[in-house]
């Protein structure tokens, strides 16, 4: 018991129960994920450093920022939409998904180089492919674009065997629960946007 409940792994357990809550607050398009989403990046950092996944714990100095850009910009009223307060959730055209591809190929080149040469990381590519997609879903989710979930379900998928192979098994369960809820926050954010829709249609 005294090696189970190591400083690593109550933070490891702390991170995943913030994870939880911030899974919820998604689901629910819920502007109090970005509360969480700023505390879980300070646990996050010390377990993925002692893990030796660095470009994960670079990336939580990235979710720090992003967090209090997302709860600033979904408290934003929409330019289109003066009768509800907050940013509406919407689906990104075809020239926006252009450009997060184009954006995610050269963070996810530099951050597996980064790791192949700069580190003695021994996962560098599913390190930088979860880092890189990360990156750009967190600002679609910033933005609250419904095709972000797609992106945190490749994400997710890839963090969980990740997570396993690392031994940061409450992670790894996380992240599988995570996958899960992607596929129905896809669903649940398609029925928020097309009623946010109808109701300024209206």
């Amino acid at each position: 018991m005294e090696n189970f409940l190591t400083i690593s792994r109550i933070l490891e357990i702390a991170g995943f129960v913030l994870g939880l809550l911030y899974l919820w607050w998604e689901y629910h398009v819920d502007r109090r994920m970005w509360i969480a989403g700023l505390l879980m990046p300070a646990i996050s950092m010390f377990v993925y450093f002692s893990k030796g996944l660095y470009a994960d714990f670079a990336m939580n100095i990235y979710y720090l920022a992003m967090g209090v850009y997302g709860f600033t910009a979904w408290g934003r009223r929409s330019a289109a939409d003066k009768k509800k307060k907050g940013l509406p959730v919407s689906s990104m055209n075809l020239r926006q998904t252009l450009l997060c591809v184009a954006a995610f190929v050269p963070v996810y080149v530099f951050l597996a180089l980064w790791l192949i040469y700069g580190t003695d990381s021994n996962v560098p590519y599913a390190d930088a492919f979860t880092t890189a997609g990360s990156i750009i879903g967190t600002w679609m989710l910033a933005r609250k674009y419904l095709q972000q979930w797609f992106v945190w379900i490749a994400v997710d998928v890839v963090c969980t065997a990740l997570y396993i192979y690392k031994g940061i098994y409450f992670y790894s369960f996380l992240y599988a629960a995570y996958t899960v809820v992607a596929v129905f926050g896809y669903l649940k954010w398609k029925r928020v946007m097309n009623a946010e829709s109808a109701m300024k249609n209206n």
